[in-house]
């Protein structure tokens, strides 16, 4: 449980310090706008729909929760960087680094209690957005099903984003260079299914492509679908992420 000193110290980081509150408000901010424009664009439809045929059923789940969830991952990749980048950064630049890995804690418990620290914070501004599902149940009948399996997928892939951002922060002591490193990392394995669909990648090429791709692994549970292998890249991707920090922290002992 040497995990949960390190936990503990990070949350303090966190919310002692603006970070979290300029994080958290941030993204409510973003999704809220895309939220009620959403909203707004599918009460007009709905309105317009009902005047050409008053027997029309109108659709939230597609015109509202799949948009809801995919907007909410976007902001997501711009947002968690900025979250990570100070997890061993700061370390490294205020010289506490060399103190740190002198604990008698095993490196694990260290890059566990920093991803378990920033993933509170990612579960606390995710779970402000429950307020939208409220708005929703208020006006409509929303699949709930669908709700929580968009859930499930926005936290995986929330957790992902942080794995990797905690490893690019083990390499470097720049918080600037460790979020625009971890951006553009996450932004291509974004990206990575239009490469496969646009280009002139075909068959094997294509499909690797696609199966890389967050995007591509997020859109089921958007949809209302668990498929196991969605739930299996995002783990092996956060076990990678894992185990790729804890071989950069083992050669930085080595270099010191």
């Amino acid at each position: 449980m040497g995990f949960v000193a390190i936990l503990k110290k990070e949350l303090k980081s966190y919310f002692y310090s603006p970070i979290a509150y300029v994080v958290i408000t941030m993204f409510l901010i973003l999704n809220g706008y895309f939220f009620f424009g959403m909203m707004l664009s599918f009460a007009e439809y709905g309105r317009m729909a009902l005047e050409n045929n008053p027997e029309a059923k109108i659709n939230i789940n597609d015109g509202v929760i799949r948009q809801l969830f995919g907007n909410m991952s976007f902001v997501m990749l711009l947002i968690l960087p900025v979250l990570t980048m100070r997890l061993f950064s700061e370390e490294k630049k205020s010289g506490t680094f060399e103190l740190i890995t002198t604990y008698p804690i095993k490196d694990i418990d260290l890059v566990i209690g920093k991803i378990l620290s920033a993933t509170a914070v990612l579960l606390l501004m995710v779970g402000l957005t429950s307020f939208y599902c409220v708005f929703m149940y208020s006006y409509s009948h929303p699949d709930t099903g669908r709700i929580l399996t968009g859930y499930l997928g926005t936290i995986l892939m929330g957790v992902a984003f942080i794995s990797m951002g905690t490893f690019i922060s083990a390499l470097t002591e720049s918080q600037i260079i460790s979020a625009i490193v971890t951006f553009g990392i996450l932004l291509i394995f974004w990206v990575l299914g239009w490469v496969g669909t646009f280009s002139s990648a075909e068959g094997t090429i294509a499909e690797v492509f696609k199966q890389l791709s967050m995007l591509n692994h997020f859109e089921s549970f958007g949809k209302g679908i668990i498929d196991l292998s969605d739930v299996v890249y995002f783990i092996s991707f956060i076990t990678l992420s894992i185990f790729l920090t804890l071989r950069a922290l083992e050669s930085n002992k080595w270099r010191s």
